[in-house]
């Protein structure tokens, strides 16, 4: 049985390297349910939910059922198995609800879960080259928003919105552990497109100023908290936090704080006190 998925993205299910994901949308949010919930039971009320919100037709019993049988179908045909063998294997009918099985030979999410986990792991325990490493792993199975092609309900939405959410803390934190590592000057690219895609996150903005200001890029540094400020004033009436200001004051001073110091470990390691004062990333 080689069962692939992928949800960091387009939907995908590929049997046996055939592709069955399937066309129809409210089967695929169905199976993107069942996917984000893989080797748990997904209760009938939550599938109705995300398929047909508050106004489910007379019939949605039937044809949910209708859907369940149209997954199977096209897991049986990729795996030249009969519709009943896939559902006493694979998608099980539970008391009150659907299993989709995690038996997969591969599903992006929990290798992206499972990679995150260790540079997360790493980066906790000072391993700054290890953490470096597996985070930018992590961040590779991505390839685009979660379920980028199906149309979320009101209990798909706010999961989609939580690994969202999970992979920028991930992007964040291999930014981090990368300027730990004196990497700004790679970094600066990566940056810019970020603090313009993520025009309110001030963690972002801090590394991309810390990164400016390393790489001699002292005004643009400042700029890029000006805009920032221009931005917070302008769509939520706030002022940055006091992180960012003591951030802007330490670059106007050319504090040695935001000095890349090298250490002879094979971490890099920045352990200065006036760092750990200001608290900034990297």
């Amino acid at each position: 049985m080689s069962i692939e998925a992928r949800v960091l993205g387009p939907l995908q299910v590929t049997c046996a390297g055939t592709d069955v994901t399937p066309t129809a949308p409210k089967v695929r949010g169905a199976l993107a349910l069942l996917l984000l919930h893989s080797g748990q039971s997904v209760p009938v009320r939550d599938l109705i939910v995300e398929l047909w919100g508050d106004r489910p037709p007379r019939s949605v019993l039937t044809t949910l059922q209708t859907y369940i049988l149209s997954l199977r179908k096209l897991l049986g045909r990729g795996l030249a198995m009969p519709v009943s063998g896939v559902a006493e294997t694979i998608l099980l009918t539970r008391p009150g609800g659907y299993q989709l099985r995690d038996t997969f030979d591969y599903f992006d999410l929990l290798q992206y879960k499972r990679i995150d986990a260790l540079g997360q792991r790493a980066l906790a325990d000072g391993e700054h080259l290890a953490a470096a490493e597996l985070l930018q792993q992590a961040q590779g199975i991505w390839r685009g928003p979660v379920l980028t092609d199906v149309r979320p309900g009101s209990v798909l939405e706010p999961e989609i919105k939580r690994l969202e959410e999970a992979r920028l803390a991930t992007i964040t934190k291999g930014i981090e552990v990368r300027l730990r590592l004196g990497h700004h000057l790679e970094l600066l690219a990566d940056l810019s497109g970020l603090v313009s895609q993520y025009s309110l996150h001030e963690n972002l903005h801090a590394q991309y100023m810390v990164a400016l200001h390393r790489s001699g890029r002292r005004q643009e540094a400042l700029s890029v908290y000006q805009r920032m400020r221009f931005t917070f004033k302008n769509e939520l009436g706030l002022e940055p936090s006091r992180r960012l200001q003591v951030l802007q004051q330490a670059i106007l001073s050319d504090s040695p704080a935001l000095d890349f110091v090298p250490r002879g470990d094979s971490t890099a390691k920045l352990l200065g006190q006036d760092q750990d004062r200001y608290h900034f990333a990297g």
